[in-house]
């Protein structure tokens, strides 16, 4: 095995020697691949020109606006000599004039679609807890049309219930069709969204809720306990929409009322309002859209107030690089709380791409709810393009690594042999047809055999992981980059470029400024220009709801210009694309006075096969780190099996100290040379209780919130500084 990457070490080998009849097999292999090469591969090399698909991928997308001068704002080549872009059609400035126009183009068309739940089964565990399997039909889809007669009833219904515009509803839900039905009736009546989290914690609920000072909350029946307490505890709702339960069963049940707020369901809501087109779009570029709370990683959560004209920019810039159209299907399962997935779907709308709704539980054949022998979302949709966070896609490629793992070692071998002959096409320029058909068009089915672009944001993506699911999923992982703050509208990688790493170069909406850091040895004027990046453009947020100290700190003006400073580290590349090297905050200074950033230690260690999760913990009065380790139960209780631990208890397993040692020891082994030795964790402790949103110590984009988990294992990391 010649070959340095990662996947190749990952695949166990059993003891490092081949028996003679696989020794042979992978011989035979070798002299089919020679073969195909001879009549294939190197005619095809004669009348096809690689190199232009290199040079696509190397050629340069962006540079500074004064050409030479890296202390100068990056911006994409089209923008250079010109305006940024800021309008998808011209003269349609706000969401209600783009949503209108969509309609007008795309009226007959599918829109918005959801899948039929047939049943659904509960199945009581051992342990008193109740889980659903959802037994599920076909996706019903609805035209745009008919999507624009639903947003109207709404819109008259909600202004019928006193809704005023420019003030506040605030939706309280989980991803589904009725919510961005019921985003789009908002944009138009000019009502303001606040966007809180279905999973955000009771006391976060209630400040944003408080904050805003909404009379009428958007929500769902599981939600209404987390409502009415919130109203009980003093928060001022008068008008409670939920929307109805998708389990046939419980939707027959009746809500209980509630004795101050009026409780009605989405479908009443419907009935109460005309489908006619009973207002225009009054809505001002300026006016707030959306103050989106986002789930943060520390303290309160934050508003972000975001006008009509940032999303129209934002979508403006990003439609342009996402090349999908009337043939395409998005699947919609990430939290519409989420600026990613609100730009998404709003790009999507406006190429008239339809868009089908899921969620995590349901996404894939395996998921938590689907019933067994019953297929997931994807299977169902086939959808041709889907966004992901980091995180996820970090958990299929390790679920792929393990199903191999679980082959023979003749399979185990085969498929080394087959990834890592596509992996040297692919890094050529070339494509791989007969490996797909026969391996890897197989493993794309996960998704329902036909996505040809993964959007990646919300964090930064593991080379490694990328480059595997560019392969393995016979399609390409576009990595993006922006905030809440900037409408997500930051970059975007282009789909040719070959590369692994990088985020793209700017949008054409966006100009990018590197920011020195001395402190750190981050400028501009470094050999690779590097420092903080600050966002610049139409897409940049008005700034933070009710909150001017953090507005002014965070929105800042360079040269006359309004930018939005991210807290992270960048360095552009020769050709202009950005790659996000660190975050400020994770940047810590130990003992011996050396930088070390947090954020790289936890991506190099979370693709390690034996974590599941990582947070990496410093002290500035030490000269050493430690991490807190979620790992993956099924490895590593095969090891607890090997070293002989008497208990089958995962809390247990986890306390073992042989246990720890035998994982640390694997972790510095699967490290190698990725990292220098001041960055490596010199002790681990082992939690045996898994990091979500739900327990607070996660964000809804799964990034860990660092305050809490700390706080969460104090003790533990006291123990382990205690003595070295």
């Amino acid at each position: 095995r010649m070959s340095s990457d990662p996947v190749q070490k990952e695949i166990n080998d059993g003891d490092g020697g081949k028996p003679f009849h696989i020794t042979a097999v992978l011989a035979i292999l070798k002299v089919i691949f020679f073969v195909y090469d001879l009549i294939v591969y190197l005619p095809f090399q004669i009348f096809a020109n690689p190199s232009e698909k290199l040079a696509r991928s190397g050629r340069v997308k962006a540079r500074p606006i004064v050409d030479g001068d890296p202390t100068t704002p990056y911006r994409h080549v089209s923008t250079i000599d010109g305006d940024l872009d800021m309008e998808v059609y011209k003269g349609v400035d706000t969401l209600a004039k783009l949503w209108l126009e969509n309609v007008k183009r795309y009226g007959d068309h599918d829109c918005l679609g959801t899948r039929e739940v047939l049943q659904v089964h509960k199945e009581k565990q051992p342990n008193g807890k109740i889980f659903e399997k959802w037994e599920l039909g076909e996706y019903h889809f609805r035209s745009y049309n008919t999507v624009n007669e639903r947003v109207n009833m709404i819109g008259s219904a909600l202004a019928s219930l006193g809704q005023k515009e420019k003030e506040h509803v605030v939706i309280f839900a989980d991803t589904r069709e009725e919510w961005m039905t019921t985003a789009l009736a908002c944009f138009k009546w000019n009502f303001p969204i606040a966007t809180v989290y279905a999973t955000l914690g009771e006391e976060a609920v209630e400040f944003a809720m408080n904050e805003v000072g909404a009379d009428t909350i958007i929500t769902t029946a599981p939600l209404l306990p987390k409502v009415y307490k919130a109203i009980s505890r003093g928060v001022h709702i008068k008008n409670i929409v939920y929307f109805e339960s998708q389990d046939p069963i419980e939707k027959l049940n009746k809500i209980q009322k509630h004795d101050v707020a009026t409780v009605i369901s989405f479908e009443e809501l419907l009935n109460m309002g005309s489908a006619d087109e009973t207002t225009k779009a009054t809505a001002k570029p300026n006016d707030v859209a959306m103050t989106m709370y986002t789930s943060g990683t520390t303290g309160n959560p934050k508003g972000v107030m975001i006008a009509h004209s940032n999303i129209v920019a934002a979508t403006c810039g990003q439609g342009k690089v996402l090349h999908v159209g009337l043939e395409d299907t998005f699947i919609g399962y990430l939290p519409l709380a989420h600026i990613l997935e609100v730009c998404a779907e709003i790009v999507c709308q406006t190429k008239g791409t339809r868009i089908g709704y899921s969620s995590a539980q349901t996404l894939f054949d395996r998921a938590p709810k689907i019933m067994k022998g019953t297929k997931g979302d994807c299977y169902a949709l086939k959808p041709t393009l889907m966004a992901c966070v980091p995180a996820v896609m970090d958990r299929i490629y390790k679920a792929v690594i393990q199903e191999v793992n679980g082959g023979s070692l003749l399979f185990r071998e085969m498929f080394l042999a087959c990834y890592e002959r596509k992996r040297s096409r692919y890094e050529d320029g070339y494509g791989s047809v007969v490996l797909n058909k026969l391996v890897f068009n197989k493993i794309g089915k996960l998704l329902g055999g036909r996505i040809r672009c993964i959007l990646s944001g919300g964090a930064p993506l593991s080379p490694e992981t990328q480059r595997f699911m560019n392969i393995c999923f016979c399609c390409p992982v576009v990595q993006g980059y922006g905030l809440t703050e900037t409408c997500g509208g930051g970059t975007i990688a282009e789909s040719d470029d070959l590369s692994t790493g990088s985020v793209g170069p700017p949008l054409r909406c966006a100009e990018i400024l590197l920011r020195e850091w001395p402190e750190a040895g981050y400028s501009p004027q470094n050999e690779v220009p590097q420092g903080e990046v600050l966002i610049g453009g139409g897409q940049v947020a008005l700034g933070y709801y009710k909150n001017e100290e953090k507005t002014k700190e965070d929105f800042v003006y360079v040269n006359g210009k309004r930018y939005f400073a991210t807290g992270d580290i960048g360095e552009f590349r020769a050709d202009g694309s950005l790659k996000i090297i660190d975050r400020k905050k994770d940047l810590l200074k130990l003992a011996h006075g050396e930088y070390i950033s947090l954020g790289k230690v936890e991506t190099t260690l979370l693709t390690c096969p034996l974590v599941e999760n990582i947070c990496v913990v410093g002290d500035s009065q030490s000269d050493y780190l430690v991490a807190l380790v979620v790992p993956n139960q099924k490895n590593v209780t095969e090891i607890a099996e090997k070293l002989g631990v008497a208990t089958s208890k995962w809390e247990s397993i986890c306390l073992n100290k042989d246990v720890n040692k035998a994982v640390h020891a694997e972790l510095l082994s699967y490290i190698g040379t990725k990292l220098q030795r001041v960055e490596i964790p010199t002790k681990i402790h082992l939690c045996h209780e898994v990091w979500t949103p739900q327990s607070g110590l996660l964000t809804e984009a799964l990034k860990l919130k660092r305050k809490a988990i700390e706080t969460e294992y104090k003790k533990q990391i006291s123990t382990m500084y205690a003595k070295k």
